[in-house]
């Protein structure tokens, strides 16, 4: 059993009550004797099944409930494309045709524009100020309000930590490069990519070895090294860049039918509420440990050249953020108050970020510089 699961069964297995409602199947009884029934719940995601990190959250969210409730939620995890095509996650849920999912929020820019906010912001917060403004900034309330038209319950499911600019055929030595350059990059950043001369696309990772492969695209970003290896990318692409400017702390979702979400009882809402707490903890974790073995790995066994993005590009890469959120925030009010309460929660935050993290972070590094 996983540490996580362990965890969470001894703190809050004494809050799980044993009387509620159900529906489905017979499960266990309560002190009473009376009969509870089980829910089961079919869960679809944006990732291939079992897929390191991403397509394990899933998993182990679902396992961690099962285990927590004692049987009396079981949730069937359904990779991309064995229920619903990769994208088509959010639709799905908000129908009730499934449960829940498990995605980013960027990839439903099209059905609104301010869940781009909830998953990556341009320069914007990392993984721990990400889940600072959610949890205690605001950001979950705001999110909730966001998704409440379209009959869903989201929550935080993982984040990557800052992910790594992108796999590119070619150098990028200056912005001309990008111009006419076909790249997999969604959300806001692809805005801004498009802003540059270049040409976003919108792909599910299951697709992008292949895409680069045929020359559908030029150039992709997907996470880091830890995911990167395990999908091939460096067989088809030579240059790998830093840093992720795009997505500096890319948040994850699990999403709840609202139908679905209010037919738990108390405890099984709690339980699934703290289990979604512990699968986006675990997640930034694990990036954490193996980042770096796998790069390594890419650098050393498969000869991956790690360049860092020149700093004209990274200048013009800010400037054009800085116009694209403004342009997407002019027209659409909910985008606009997202936006705001995120911009304040990053001016609350940076400025004992540069004198805690990053002023440890140059002080340590400048030890091995002496």
């Amino acid at each position: 059993m996983k540490w996580t699961h362990r965890v969470l069964l001894l703190v809050f297995m004494p809050f799980v009550m044993l009387s509620g409602c159900g529906e489905d199947t017979p499960a266990t009884q309560a002190v009473s004797g009376e009969p509870q029934k089980t829910f089961t719940w079919k869960m679809v995601t944006t990732w291939p099944r079992n897929y390191p990190g991403l397509g394990m959250a899933p998993e182990n969210f679902a396992k961690a409930v099962g285990e927590m409730s004692n049987g009396r939620l079981q949730v069937k995890v359904h990779g991309a494309g064995e229920l619903v095509p990769a994208l088509g996650v959010f639709d799905s849920v908000a129908r009730g045709a499934v449960e829940m999912g498990h995605g980013a929020a960027y990839y439903w820019k099209g059905k609104t524009p301010s869940a781009q906010f909830f998953t990556a912001v341009p320069f914007g917060l990392n993984a721990q100020e990400m889940n600072g403004w959610l949890h205690y900034g605001g950001g979950m309330e705001l999110w909730r309000e966001v998704y409440e038209p379209f009959n869903l319950v989201p929550f935080a499911g993982g984040s990557t930590g800052v992910q790594m600019a992108g796999w590119f055929k070619k150098e990028i030595n200056s912005v001309d490069d990008l111009e006419g350059l076909k790249m997999r990059i969604p959300g806001l950043a692809g805005e801004v990519f498009q802003r540059l001369g270049g040409v976003p696309v919108t792909l599910p990772g299951g697709e992008l070895f292949t895409a680069l492969q045929t020359g559908s695209i030029d150039a992709t970003e997907w996470v880091g090294p830890y995911n990167d290896l395990t999908f091939g990318l460096y067989k088809v692409a030579k240059y790998y860049y830093y840093p992720g400017w795009h997505e500096p702390g890319a948040m994850l979702e699990f999403i709840i039918n609202k139908e679905a979400w209010e037919s738990l009882p108390p405890d099984l809402q709690a339980i699934v509420t703290y289990a979604t707490r512990a699968i986006n903890q675990d997640m930034l974790d694990e990036y954490t440990a193996r980042n770096n073995a796998a790069l390594e790995e890419l650098v050393n066994k498969h000869g991956v050249q790690l360049r860092k993005l020149p700093d004209d590009v990274l200048n013009a890469l800010r400037v054009a953020s800085e116009q694209v959120i403004e342009e997407t925030i002019a027209d659409d009010e909910m985008a606009k108050k997202v936006y705001q309460s995120f911009k304040d929660f990053k001016e609350s935050v940076v400025p004992y970020t540069r004198i805690s993290e990053e002023a440890f972070l140059k002080t340590r590094d400048q030890e091995g510089r002496d």
